[in-house]
């Protein structure tokens, strides 16, 4: 998607601020219900240990915060940086209870942290709709600690040719879906481009190595329809 870096951000709040009450829903229609699955899945790869410092970038509503928590035992300290202000104040009223969480309205590509601050950098469905992708993974690497560790769930390349087939068919249905239950039809045209339109697998793991992480991995996730990538900030 060759979208300036100003009209993806404008289109892309423009998108959660129609979407962003039913947030959860859309995660269930995109994924075939099987997105917090692969959120426990991330968590388990993950496995954050107690006084741990953790930034969860496009936190939404705040599902992978609140499983680090639960993970945790609530002993790590979990930041949560949401650029929309309707999805931030979503999730921070939904999540209001968990002491150790601090909410903080930001972009990915500018983060105000300083720079060697996180053990674990966490996005999660939120890189694909970042609008400067390059930038965002600089100020990922640069606000992990040496030795910390980034993790993106997001949705990628099917490598099963049937369920390819199957699941290409039913992304057609998804903004007729969409229009049905939240009542417009573009926010789910544009969700579907951005996955057609996003790396795969392997092309995103050579951005993650282009940036500076080291030991780069990854790992898919029903048949490769999301993936998990990891890499290491190492000096």
């Amino acid at each position: 998607m060759n979208l300036r870096y100003e009209d993806k951000s404008k289109l892309v709040e423009k998108v959660f601020n129609q979407v962003y009450d039913k947030y959860d829903l859309m995660n269930d229609i995109m994924s075939l219900g099987t997105h917090r699955m692969w959120k426990k899945n991330l968590i388990s790869w993950m496995n954050p240990s107690k006084n741990t410092k953790i930034v969860d970038v496009a936190s939404g509503t705040g599902d992978i915060a609140k499983l680090c928590s639960q993970n945790t035992k609530k002993s790590c300290a979990i930041t949560c940086v949401e650029p929309n202000h309707k999805m931030f104040s979503k999730g921070r009223k939904r999540l209001k209870n968990l002491n150790n969480l601090k909410w903080v309205s930001a972009p990915a590509e500018n983060l105000p942290f300083k720079s060697d601050t996180f053990d674990f950098y966490i996005i999660s469905f939120g890189i694909r709709n970042v609008s400067d992708l390059d930038k965002s993974l600089d100020e990922a690497y640069r606000v992990l600690k040496n030795g910390g560790r980034f993790f993106c769930l997001e949705f990628s390349k099917v490598e099963n040719e049937i369920l390819k087939s199957i699941y290409k068919n039913y992304s057609k249905l998804i903004p007729t879906i969409g229009k049905f239950i939240a009542g417009s039809k573009m926010p789910y045209d544009y969700l579907v481009e951005s996955i057609e339109k996003f790396y795969n697998q392997e092309e995103f793991a050579k951005k993650l190595v282009n940036r500076g992480f080291t030991n780069v991995e990854y790992r898919n996730l029903t048949n490769g329809i999301a993936a998990i990538h990891s890499g290491w900030k190492i000096e």
